[in-house]
């Protein structure tokens, strides 16, 4: 049996489940996805009610009418596709034709008025082998030799208007599409495990594939954070779109701002959800605080059919670019393989851990086809493991650092006195507002233990780290009511306590 996967055709022995199908095509997927399954692009059709029509000049959107004739709209649904490469047949200042084709349709000589944009359904000469699509430009009467009982009316126009006006008798059709919307889509889709069996000419969706924008590279940046593990969890879904709010509050300025249609991918760059992506299920007009991202090229079949809660698998086209917390040497193969050049900055020792790349953002990389790489000595890095169960104190952390969008951060240290045994490192009050105490420690603050001074103290955001055990205060010299443990050090502690105030101390998060 045959059966396709992300739009690839392969041959499967009977019985084969949805798993047998996605290692037989190397499909991407990671377990634990949604998929969407869809019996066929037969079943897809059966709901779809609008169709592009692409001509020499332009294209035209037409909607099938709900309580359109039946006979019509059943012989328009298996037979717009011989409307094709065909010319445009005749135009008055009433009408344009499209045509013809041969159908089985019973004409009548009944005259009708008509209106402007109907699509017209039209046996010409009284006869089925001349079958004709008529788009109404002005309300007139005609005889069309319409099938027995109706006038003929099927669809209406929609979009296109001004195309319509402009064909004349030497222009032609180049194609015709069904216009696929979420409203086609979750009526035949389903998520199902991996055991279940399909059937020929099913149509399997294994992940959603991007194009990003190259004029935002900055949001682009934002996007491939957002998906660093290759899936994204759903946090938000509705008929229009679904969003993805795992960094809001992580800032971006505006770049492209354009209109979102179906597929298209935003970044809301400004007002209380400023951070989180979208992805639209239907047109929507632009709007200055959504920046473009990109858009979807496969799998908004999967999109569609998407609900809160769910996890998508995503890919990239071109992929994330990103050397930090590589060897200089890794980062030379790396860019090489994508034919970037490597310009060592810094420690460049083949053993050096990359710990800045410039430009920061994959697009202007890409454009560039060049990277700078900053290394660093391994002793110079602390690797770090961050306490999620303290929620706002891990993200103000996280963002504090640029461990939210990035595998490696910074910290500026503050405070280091020789014998107290503890360093602290300038903190944000802007991103701190808010930080509640959480987390707190009861009896003793471990050595490497990285705490955070939280609201109820004047230094809020604060945050620091002890040498030591203490059973008094926390890592920022705040009684533990004021303090919020976020995580601690797990290697590179001993290298830390040598260094001064001022200097910048890298950080990780352990792997």
């Amino acid at each position: 049996m045959n059966v396709r996967v992300n739009g690839e055709k392969i041959g499967l022995p009977e019985g084969s489940t949805l798993r047998d199908a996605i290692e037989t095509a190397e499909a991407p997927y990671i377990e634990g996805c949604i998929l969407s399954v869809i019996k066929g692009k037969e079943e897809v059709e059966k709901y779809v009610n609008k169709y592009k029509i692409k001509t020499s000049k332009g294209s035209i959107i037409i909607e099938l009418l709900e309580d359109g004739p039946s006979n019509l709209v059943d012989t328009w649904k298996k037979r717009y596709k011989e409307f094709e490469s065909l010319r445009i047949r005749w135009t008055t200042s009433n009408e344009v034709s499209l045509g013809p084709i041969k159908t089985d349709l019973v004409p009548t000589r009944e005259e009708y008025q008509y209106f402007p944009w109907e699509v017209i359904m039209s046996l010409s000469g009284f006869t089925a082998e001349s079958t004709h699509i008529i788009l109404s430009k002005s309300k007139h009467d005609g005889i069309y030799g319409v099938p027995e009982g109706n006038r003929g009316v099927f669809a209406r126009v929609i979009g296109g208007k001004r195309t319509v006006f402009t064909l004349a008798d030497d222009d032609f059709i180049n194609e015709i599409k069904p216009v696929i919307e979420r409203s086609s889509t979750i009526k035949s889709a389903t998520t199902i495990d991996l055991n279940t069996p399909v059937e020929d000419g099913n149509e399997i969706f294994t992940y959603v594939l991007v194009k990003p924008e190259f004029r935002s590279p900055s949001s682009v940046e934002h996007f491939f954070a957002l998906a660093e593990e290759g899936k994204i969890r759903v946090d938000y879904e509705s008929n229009s779109f679904i969003g993805f709010y795992k960094l809001h509050g992580l800032e971006k300025n505006a770049e492209l701002i354009d209109k979102r249609s179906r597929g298209t991918i935003t970044l809301r760059n400004k007002g209380k959800g400023v951070g989180k992506v979208y992805i639209y299920r239907e047109d929507r007009v632009s709007a200055p605080s959504h920046t473009i991202v990109g858009h979807v090229e496969k799998g908004m079949q999967i999109l569609d059919i998407a609900d809160t809660g769910d996890l998508i698998t995503f890919k990239s086209n071109p992929e994330r670019i990103m050397t930090l917390s590589m060897t200089q040497k890794e980062a030379e193969e790396y860019l090489t393989s994508k034919g970037i050049e490597q310009i060592r900055e810094g420690l460049a020792d083949d053993s050096a851990i990359v710990v800045g790349q410039d430009p920061e953002f994959t697009m202007d990389i890409i454009h560039g086809k060049r990277a700078y790489t900053l290394g660093i000595d391994e002793n110079k890095i602390i690797e770090v493991e961050i306490d999620e169960k303290a929620l706002r104190s891990s993200w103000y952390f996280k963002k504090l650092t640029g461990l939210l969008d990035s595998p490696v951060g910074s910290l500026q240290i503050h405070f280091a006195f020789p014998g107290m045994k503890v360093m602290m490192f300038k903190g944000s009050s802007k991103d701190a507002k808010g930080l509640i105490p959480e987390n707190i420690p009861q009896k003793c603050v471990k050595t490497g233990e990285i705490g955070i001074t939280n609201m109820s103290r004047r230094q809020i955001g604060v945050v620091g780290v002890r040498f030591e055990d203490n059973d008094e205060y926390g890592p920022t010299g705040e009684p533990f009511g004021g303090t919020n443990i976020v995580g601690r050090v797990v290697k590179g502690l001993e290298n830390l306590e040598k260094l001064k105030e001022g200097e910048v101390v890298y950080v990780k998060r352990k792997i």
